[in-house]
């Protein structure tokens, strides 16, 4: 069985694409050798992750994400266990959603449209994670 853990988490600061563009590089080269896999979302200066792997590598990992200082208010929405990766073939996959339009991803117009707010899913965290999920699959569609 692979473990996960869901959260989110608020920048410091608006990131710029270039830094970014470092987390995803980083994070690539260092949880591939790890196992581990997921999806980062970015919005309105605010992280949605899913992370995926053995449970001593998403722990490890989720300690140091917990201790990065480029963002504040980690909260964790859910942890537990898979069958099946549900991001394997990502890697690490990252999207910017500010750059995307409500028309370039049907269906998830309404969260595009308003500002991205890490407490709305505190209430129903697995809303969050129904959530990636049904982003992985209209971005693969």
């Amino acid at each position: 069985m692979l473990a996960y853990l869901l959260y989110v988490s608020s920048a410091v600061h608006p990131m710029s694409d270039d830094e970014l563009l470092d987390i995803l590089t980083v994070s690539r080269r260092n949880n591939a050798p790890q196992g581990v896999t997921g999806i980062l979302l970015y919005k309105g200066g605010n992280f949605i992750q899913l992370l995926e792997g053995s449970k001593g590598a998403v722990t490890t990992l989720h300690q140091k994400i917990i201790r990065d200082p480029r963002h504040v208010q980690v909260r964790t929405l859910l942890t537990g266990t898979l069958p099946e990766r549900q991001f394997g073939d990502w890697e690490m996959g990252f999207t910017h959603l500010d750059q995307l339009s409500a028309k370039d991803v049907p269906g998830l117009s309404d969260f595009l449209l308003k500002p991205f707010d890490p407490d709305e899913f505190l209430d129903s965290p697995s809303r969050a994670f129904r959530f990636l999920l049904n982003f992985k699959d209209l971005m693969h569609g």
